[in-house]
């Protein structure tokens, strides 16, 4: 099973995609998507705000933690 071992955001902060331990770069959708179907451990989905899907990391760990791509 893959984990998340960075992060590509944009130039307003938010994170659009992700590096994956298999060296993939993948969405951010794509990331909800693995994650909801347990293709990817270390993060969980949940409903921001806004009632939109959202990431987040195990809980104590936070993406800005996380090397950027570029």
């Amino acid at each position: 099973m893959e984990t998340i071992t960075a992060v590509h955001r944009n130039h307003f902060g938010d994170i659009i995609s992700f590096v994956t331990s298999g060296g993939r770069v993948i969405s951010y959708r794509k990331a909800l998507y693995e994650a909801e179907n347990g293709h990817i451990q270390g993060v969980q989905t949940t409903l921001d705000t806004d009632g939109n899907m959202a990431l987040m990391p195990e809980p104590d760990q936070s993406f800005d933690q996380y090397p950027n791509l570029f």
